[in-house]
């Protein structure tokens, strides 16, 4: 990860801490951004007797996703790295496997219900490394996506009783 040229950075948290913290954004970003890939994937080819609902279930997570991705690329950059932001870069980032085919809006749901928990994992993974170098602003935006993708996987979970 190259820092950027031009005057030296102080915001508060020495440069290696910032650095380790945003190894554990980009993996994130990459989770984050596979997820919303995958979820307008399924709002696109969602069929079946709960097509209306899903479609537009999706449609919202997937809107809500892309505004996320962008807030966490921003936190990247405010810490003094590029955000990665490339297919390949979040390939290589990523924990999400990429669905094969289309599957059946039950499989969709199970897929993203593990999207979901898979964001969540790579957000605690970051979140002490942003907490011991006390980077509030990391772990108040961890924090907000926590809940969110947590609150998510439940609504998702709902819908395979």
């Amino acid at each position: 990860m190259a820092k950027n040229s031009g005057p030296q950075m102080d915001i508060g948290i020495p440069e290696k801490d910032r650095k380790e913290i945003v190894k554990g954004l980009s993996h994130f970003l990459a989770d984050s951004y596979t997820l919303y890939l995958k979820t307008h994937n399924f709002h696109w080819n969602v069929t079946g007797p709960m097509f209306n609902t899903l479609h537009l279930m999706f449609e919202g997570q997937y809107n809500e996703l892309w505004t996320a991705v962008d807030l966490i690329a921003e936190r990247i950059r405010s810490l003094g790295f590029p955000a990665p932001g490339s297919y390949a870069d979040f390939a290589a980032l990523t924990s999400l496997k990429e669905a094969k085919g289309v599957p059946k809006a039950m499989d969709m749901i199970k897929q993203l219900v593990e999207g979901h928990e898979a964001v969540v994992r790579s957000a605690r993974k970051v979140f002490p490394t942003a907490e011991e170098a006390g980077d509030e602003a990391t772990c108040d935006l961890l924090t907000q996506r926590i809940q969110l993708h947590e609150k998510t996987a439940w609504m998702l979970r709902s819908l395979l009783e």
